[in-house]
């Protein structure tokens, strides 16, 4: 799956920085930096972006480059 940067989501959720900014109550600077990766959004920022953006999370915040692993379910038991 190939992954979208923050500013291309924004667009394509027709959403503004100003309106992002306040639906997770930040700053408009706060999503710029993010937007050109100067800083990076906490993880719970990182969920509600996903939700506005009605994407995954995998997509936006996980460039291709990265190798996708399968985690299977260990057991805790000994």
């Amino acid at each position: 799956m190939p992954s979208i940067s923050l500013a291309a989501a924004r667009v394509n959720a027709n959403m503004t920085q100003e309106e992002v900014a306040r639906a997770l109550n930040v700053s408009k600077n706060t999503i710029i930096n993010w937007e050109k990766g100067r800083i990076s959004p906490k993880y719970s920022q990182m969920v509600e972006l996903c939700k506005l953006y009605q994407m995954p999370m995998d997509y936006i915040f996980l460039p291709d480059t990265l190798p996708k692993v399968e985690i299977g379910r260990a057991s805790c038991r000994e």
